[in-house]
């Protein structure tokens, strides 16, 4: 692992349903993406350090995002993509049904307004939601689109 690169992990989990293969996604939090729909979705990720395993950073960041231990189930792995800003992001999904009633998410501050000098305190993820694969594409950030279509190809 360079240490130029940030690099993130996460689970995306999927479900089969009448309707077709849906997976989880939260809306990312904070004053950024309030009005924001497409690019403002995401799996349940977050950053490691190198004396950390991928696998290990995605099940704790689950766990710190949505407030829920991570489900058991095989693991698929996912590859990794690079976002705009460079990160490189490593995925598994995990087929499993949780209840996003149930999700409690973790937080974070940062001052906002800008320059005021008042921190607040945001969710990580305001909302939590099983989208459709087709609703999906429209609205996660852009380059996680390919770990829908990974997971496409493993679950056809």
């Amino acid at each position: 692992m360079s240490k130029r690169d940030k690099h993130s992990a996460g689970l995306l989990l999927f479900r089969h349903t009448d309707h077709g293969l849906e997976v989880l996604l939260g809306h990312m939090g904070g004053p950024f993406f309030a009005r924001r729909e497409a690019g403002a979705w995401t799996m349940p990720k977050g950053e490691y350090d190198p004396d950390e395993s991928a696998w290990d950073a995605a099940r704790r960041e689950f766990r710190e995002e949505l407030g829920l231990p991570p489900p058991d189930g095989e693991a698929v792995p996912l590859g990794e993509v690079r976002q705009t800003g460079g990160k490189i992001v490593t995925a598994w999904a995990v087929e499993a049904d949780l209840d996003p009633a149930s999700v409690e998410p973790g937080t974070f501050t940062m001052e906002w307004p800008p320059r005021s000098g008042r921190v607040q305190e945001f969710p990580e993820l305001d909302r939590v939601e099983w989208i459709g694969l087709d609703r999906a594409r429209d609205v996660i950030v852009k380059a996680q689109a390919a770990f829908l279509d990974r997971l496409t190809e493993h679950t056809v």
